[in-house]
């Protein structure tokens, strides 16, 4: 079975309440997890939103509370770490961790950084975004590492999309406003599906650019659920 993360990010704003809703329905939708981020202020102390996305990175202080919404939910969570010391933060909470595109760019030249090194050595499961595919580079049959396809444009069109090579790679991270990209993915193969989500598209959260609400959320889902079904009986 597809396993579809919703990735909550930045949208969520700090605010807790908003956060426990989102998971709610992320879950209620047919996610199997929902995906928070990890960086330190100097990461986005150039950004326009620099207070409001220091307030929805997950730390010390925020990230019991975060692991105890997620229990009372019941949906797994998990992080993207954008500097080595988060891992240490986070380790002790998450089953998997995830590496944004930009950081996997030394890994499809072969080189190793203080992130990925940090996280390897975790031993658990990493989900790598990479726009290029990672047939060739060290790592690719490493049986802790999934590798998701994933455009960098926010948002992308669906002309930025090349699947010629979806089979390269484990999954597919969504930056395109349209569900039919996702669940494309899906039916050609990717057993991994990430996408952004939103509490409400008419508000100016981050990454609404980019993010799926919640009837939005759910019929990518059903569809998924539906290709699946499909699938069985023609094999």
């Amino acid at each position: 079975m597809t396993f579809i993360v919703a990735e909550i990010g930045v949208n969520w704003d700090g605010n807790f309440d908003l956060a426990k809703e989102m998971m709610i329905n992320a879950k209620n939708a047919g996610c199997n997890a929902v995906k928070f981020q990890a960086f330190e202020e100097n990461l986005v102390k150039d950004h326009p939103e620099r207070s409001r996305l220091v307030k929805s990175t997950i730390s010390k202080t925020n990230i019991e509370t975060i692991n105890e919404l997620s229990k009372s939910v019941g949906i797994e969570w998990f992080c993207t770490p954008m500097y080595p010391e988060a891992v240490d933060l986070l380790v002790l909470f998450v089953k998997r961790f995830k590496i944004r595109e930009y950081d996997s760019r030394p890994l499809l030249e072969n080189k190793i950084s203080p992130l990925f090194e940090k996280i390897l050595k975790t031993n658990k499961e990493i989900i790598i975004s990479c726009q290029k595919s990672p047939r060739n580079i060290t790592h690719y049959h490493n049986p802790i590492i999934k590798w998701l396809y994933c455009v960098p444009k926010y948002p992308c069109e669906i002309s930025d999309i090349d699947f010629s090579n979806i089979n390269d790679f484990d999954g597919f991270s969504n930056h395109s406003p349209q569900i039919i990209v996702p669940l494309c993915a899906a039916i050609l193969g990717s057993q991994i599906i990430e996408v952004h989500i939103t509490s409400d598209k008419s508000k100016n959260f981050i990454d609404n650019n980019v993010s799926f609400d919640y009837s939005e959320l759910t019929e990518m889902v059903r569809q998924i659920r539906i290709s699946e079904k499909i699938k069985k009986i023609v094999q």
